[in-house]
């Protein structure tokens, strides 16, 4: 009993006095959590123009969302733009700089979030929009003058 007495009021105190569901969750996901993610790109991933290039082309397909950007990333072109084209389009965006903003390589920079559960089995940029392979013809197979009863058997003379 004295122990969830003592927890509340470390909560109440941390959390300005409202128990707070997942909280290691809601440091991953900018406040948000996993089962209301879309797509979620890291630090790192909004350095690189590849993955910049194609979030913004799917911009229009967040229309219904909620995109949350990291304020405490170094701030870059892609960040600027992403606000821009966000604010031309009506798209809803939060910039949160709070404590569940962290600015190492894998932590979330940019994350697209629902309002409820949609519980996305990926949600990563690379995974959600995977590059194409390339396509090859393949060489057509080597005919065999030899049936395989002859293989098995001998050639029989």
């Amino acid at each position: 009993m004295t122990e969830d007495l003592n927890q509340r009021l470390e909560q109440a105190s941390l959390n300005g006095g409202v128990p707070q569901t997942k909280p290691d969750e809601r440091r991953r996901f900018l406040g948000s959590l996993r089962e209301r993610a879309l797509v979620r790109m890291t630090v790192a991933q909004t350095q690189q123009d590849k993955w910049q290039k194609v979030f913004l082309d799917h911009l229009k397909d967040y229309q219904d969302y909620t995109i949350l950007i990291n304020g405490k990333m170094p701030q870059n072109n892609f960040i600027s733009k992403l606000m821009g084209d966000c604010a031309s389009l009506n798209e809803k965006f939060t910039i949160v700089s709070d404590n569940t903003a962290q600015t190492d390589p894998d932590a979330t920079g940019v994350l697209v979030v629902s309002q409820s559960a949609i519980n996305r089995m990926r949600i990563e940029i690379n995974q959600v929009y995977a590059p194409e392979f390339p396509t090859e013809k393949l060489a057509a197979p080597k005919k065999h003058k030899h049936n395989i009863l002859e293989k098995i058997f001998g050639k029989k003379d």
